[in-house]
């Protein structure tokens, strides 16, 4: 029976094919939120985010509907399962993007280069002057003696899980690491302070104590991001090594490290991230300083989250550098993680380049 296509364009239905055309789901949108506006302006005053809610709903029951009688219901639960993972991610973008504009909006009325070059020497009361130069460097050297510190141990831990552990070590060990990763932050700030001050004195402050302490939220982090890109290179890699009689350490290194370098970069990016911003245990360990202090063995050191936190505290004018020095933070954080994308694309193999 021959089928007429000169107007299937044209039509809601595809004879053809009994599927809807692709300008369905903009049509259901739009008619969703039409009928939501006018229902809510007969109910009572309309708002964007009522009207942006009941439009959703609408939309989804509206072209569920409409495929189940089209397309039938398996492609119709298919439609709907499509629309609830789109409209939760588009729900989790909420917050984020308030976040980015909100920090953005307030955080550009004192964000300078200026602002980026000059420290807190002779600021006092409400003055406009200051900046975060100090700040700057010093949670960089104490996130980078935090790396230093357990990145190896958790690289480590890892690599003695997924290829060496087997018994009630591997159990023990990885039941602690579960344990660790819910550890609160002052509680890892109490640590390190503890463990300073009954080796050097109550009075001694430094920035290898904030390092300490968060190597002690890191390190967890990369445990488990670490074992998790391991367990995902493939045996066959492995035993095609063993077979041409490469003993199993240099396999390792050589084939599974390589294999999951842009995965571990990764873990390691978001373990930095998980840490980078922590103001509790640096308020505990490390304090606040006006200069830059580049000694990690001695001295308070001051790091963006304290900072941001005193101004904050502080009122007036310490309001806006504090937006500012978070706008600062959420740049750096974005910095390290183009930079660890550069690095995972030139040392991940050939083909996955």
């Amino acid at each position: 029976m021959a089928v007429d296509t000169a107007h299937a364009g044209s039509s809601l239905v595809d004879p053809g094919h009994g599927r809807l055309p692709g300008w369905s789901t903009w049509a259901f949108a739009g008619g969703g939120l039409v009928a939501a506006f006018l229902l809510l302006l007969v109910l009572g005053s309309p708002t964007v985010a009522g009207v942006v809610a009941l439009g959703a709903v609408l939309f989804a029951v509206g072209s569920t509907v409409a495929s189940f009688v089209v397309e039938g219901r398996r492609r119709a639960v298919d439609r709907l399962a499509t629309t609830l993972v789109t409209g939760a991610f588009l729900l989790a973008l909420i917050p984020l993007v308030s976040l980015i504009l909100l920090v953005v909006g307030r955080g550009t009325r004192s964000f300078s280069w200026t602002f980026l070059t000059t420290d807190m020497i002779g600021v006092f009361g409400d003055m406009a002057e200051g900046g975060v130069a100090h700040a700057i460097l010093g949670t960089l050297l104490i996130t980078f003696a935090a790396a230093v510190i357990s990145v190896p141990i958790g690289l480590l831990t890892a690599i003695y899980l997924v290829e060496y552990g087997r018994g009630p070590l591997a159990r023990a060990i990885t039941f602690l690491v579960d344990v660790m990763t819910g550890i609160p932050s002052i509680v890892a700030g109490l640590f390190g302070f503890a463990l300073f001050t009954l080796v050097f004195g109550p009075a001694y402050r430094a920035g290898v104590m904030g390092a300490v302490a968060l190597a002690l939220l890191m390190t967890p982090v990369v445990i488990r991001s670490v074992e998790e890109m391991l367990r995902l290179v493939p045996n066959e890699l492995r035993e095609a090594s063993y077979a041409l009689g490469v003993p199993k350490w240099l396999t390792i290194v050589k084939v599974v490290l390589r294999t999951a370098v842009a995965g571990i970069v990764t873990g390691v990016m978001l373990a930095l991230a998980r840490v980078i911003g922590e103001t509790a245990p640096l308020l505990l360990t490390v304090g606040l300083v006006t200069q830059v202090n580049t000694d990690l063995f001695d001295g308070r050191m001051a790091t963006l989250p304290v900072f941001a936190y005193r101004q904050y505290e502080q009122g007036g004018t310490g309001i806006d550098r504090a937006w500012a020095a978070a706008l600062t933070l959420i740049l750096i954080v974005m910095l390290l993680n183009l930079l660890a994308r550069l690095i995972s694309r030139w040392f991940a193999p050939r083909g996955a380049r």
